[in-house]
């Protein structure tokens, strides 16, 4: 698997914990800054839009 490049929401302060998303063409990753090594999340595109477009509301 190729290095991941994790990012933090623009809302988010430079040192604020918060969750980071890295993307690759068919795989939305995702973890908890506070805790870069532990678990991760990793959903395909479709369900992450879903849950963006659920959270948006």
């Amino acid at each position: 698997m190729p290095e991941l490049t994790w990012q933090k929401s623009t809302y988010s302060a430079e040192a604020a914990n918060c969750v980071e998303i890295a993307t690759t063409p068919t795989t939305i990753h995702i973890r908890d800054s506070k805790n870069p090594a532990g678990p991760r999340l990793a959903l395909q595109p479709t369900a992450w839009a879903d849950f963006v477009s659920y959270a948006a509301k």
